[in-house]
């Protein structure tokens, strides 16, 4: 394959596609949408990947998936996974990847959305995953602590000092874990549940789909 995530980090368009995304979502309160979070997203997919055996070609393109699953944003929030796999579509066509290639990664970015999307491949499934566990306090934009208490998913990242996906295999089973400390001072646990858990069962499905199951810990203790 002769298109990278490395490549495409530094590609003019990509670049700036991605920050019109997160400027627009942060003029909505948004969290951050920008190159940490779809850099980390990337990250953590080919850790998945990886970790579970897949080959390098895979890892690469679950990698390019979570550099551009965001990208959609700089047109709208609501159908933004959409958007980004036609966004991502014309991208990876100008850079010369296969036909064959570009379905999968825009079908990953078509589906990682938990109010439209399932897992239809390993790619999909592991973007999903490293997605949707990305909950850490520089993800919030806001910097008036007021309106970050008043928010409830500032509220909730904000109060995650600590989050970390880790495989853990165990005889013949094999877990996806996601271990997160919560300041309970800024928040419950009954918030984070409030807005993470069709995002925790997206998960649940996407680990089923990479033949593992879902584990959440929230400080040290097993939630789910």
């Amino acid at each position: 394959m002769n298109i990278t995530y490395e490549m495409l980090k530094n590609d003019e368009q990509v670049r700036a596609y991605i920050q019109a995304g997160n400027n627009a979502l942060k003029a909505l309160g948004f969290t951050e949408h920008s190159f940490p979070h779809v850099c980390l997203t990337a990250e953590t997919a080919a850790m998945l990947l990886h970790e579970l055996g897949h080959d390098n070609e895979t890892i690469e393109l679950a990698k390019i998936a979570g550099l551009l699953h965001d990208i959609g944003n700089m047109m709208n929030r609501t159908f933004h996974a959409a958007n980004g796999a036609e966004i991502a579509r014309t991208i990876l066509e100008r850079c010369g990847m296969p036909y064959e290639d570009i379905g999968i990664v825009c079908g990953a970015i078509g589906n990682h959305d938990e109010s439209t999307g399932k897992p239809i491949s390993a790619v999909s499934a592991a973007l999903i995953i490293a997605d949707k566990t990305d909950v850490r306090r520089s993800r919030v934009q806001e910097t008036c602590m007021e309106n970050i208490l008043a928010d409830i998913h500032d509220r909730v990242n904000y109060a995650v000092t600590r989050a970390e996906v880790k495989t853990i295999h165990a005889g013949e089973k094999v877990f996806i874990r996601l271990c997160l400390d919560l300041d309970l001072e800024f928040t419950p646990v009954m918030d984070y549940f409030e807005i993470f858990l069709t995002r925790m069962v997206l998960c649940r499905r996407a680990a089923a789909f990479l033949g593992a199951e879902f584990e959440l810990f929230i400080n040290d203790s097993k939630i789910v």
